[in-house]
């Protein structure tokens, strides 16, 4: 993870908009640190900062930071399994913060990818492509879930095709399938939106199953958009040749944000060892997102936290979080 660090989005230091990002940010890792190690870069200047709001157990790494959304401007981490034994490697990508927006700073955050890999010690694949790791989902036997606006977007891969991204990416990933959905929620294209990551639309539970996004509302703008989406996987074929299993997940009730749509999503969740933190909203539709994450992944504790404002910031919980999984055992 990544702490909060005074900037466009969060405003300045002292400012009530930074604290609730800080407070936000920390209440995630103050859960996850209760099941497995949590290392969380931060600017020498918000080093005290961090420190007074953050659970004691949480590991702090001194790095320059823009922002604050690890999921995709830090590394993704893969197993290589080109030798006798299993290693884990990670992936840079290259970073233009979301296609070089306006408000976006990303002069120390496009180096994460490669010092963060340099920090947990294992070697670092320098991508090509542009692309954010809340933009892509992967189910771990070859299939990846993409959305057209944001791996095609030319103002972060101007003049790819889709064939060459897809190349790109399987070569990276180690995948062998890309399904394409056709955009993102609506909110996600405003002023501080990633134009379509697929982390709040649909995400793997497990191979073979998919959890997506849906809005009940018909007059709500993402109704349709979402029902093509839930049909585009129903009808999709993985890497193992399987039709996926669709598990619907209802958007929160409350729906807009003075007056403006928001990209509120249940799907936005963070995996760890034995737990899946969740987004909750003090919405009516809390209890039964809970209910289906407990569902598609027995044996692990659901735990909401709040994350209201991480949304006004432009993200969730999956957002700020990157995982790094354990080398598995060899056999």
């Amino acid at each position: 993870m990544a702490f909060p660090t005074p900037n466009a989005t969060f405003e300045e230091d002292g400012s009530p908009a930074l604290d609730a990002a800080r407070a936000a940010w920390a209440a995630v890792a103050n859960v996850i640190v209760a099941y497995e190690p949590v290392r969380m870069l931060v600017n020498a200047s918000d080093k005290a900062a961090a420190r007074s709001v953050l659970d004691p157990r949480v590991h702090l790494i001194d790095v320059e930071l823009d922002d604050a959304w690890l999921r995709d401007s830090g590394p993704t981490f893969v197993h290589d399994l080109g030798g006798s034994d299993v290693a884990s490697r990670a992936v840079a990508w290259r970073f233009n913060g979301w296609g070089a927006q306006s408000w976006a700073a990303w002069g120390h955050d496009r180096h994460l990818g490669t010092r963060v890999a340099r920090s947990a010690g294992v070697e670092v694949d320098r991508s090509t492509l542009t692309q954010e790791g809340g933009g892509f989902h992967v189910d771990g036997e070859g299939t990846v879930l993409l959305t057209e606006t944001v791996q095609l977007d030319p103002d972060r891969n101007p003049g790819w095709s889709r064939t060459e991204v897809e190349t790109e990416i399987h070569q990276r990933l180690g995948t062998t399938t890309a399904i394409w959905l056709p955009r993102g929620l609506t909110a996600d294209y405003d002023e501080f939106g990633t134009r379509g990551h697929v982390d709040v639309v649909a995400t793997f539970t497990r191979p073979g199953t998919v959890v997506v996004h849906t809005q009940p509302d018909p007059g709500h703008p993402d109704h349709e958009p979402m029902r093509e989406v839930a049909e585009i996987l129903r009808t999709a074929v993985d890497a193992r040749g399987r039709r996926l299993e669709v598990v619907e997940l209802p958007s929160p009730t409350v729906a807009d944000y003075d007056g403006r749509p928001v990209d509120h999503s249940y799907v936005n969740h963070y995996l760890g060892n034995n737990v899946v933190v969740g987004c909750a909203f003090d919405d009516p539709r809390d209890a039964t997102a809970a209910a289906v994450l407990a569902d598609v992944y027995p044996g692990r504790d659901v735990v909401l936290v709040d994350a209201r404002d991480i949304f006004r910031f432009g993200g969730g919980v999956h957002c700020i979080t990157q995982q790094q999984p354990a080398v598995p055992s060899p056999g």
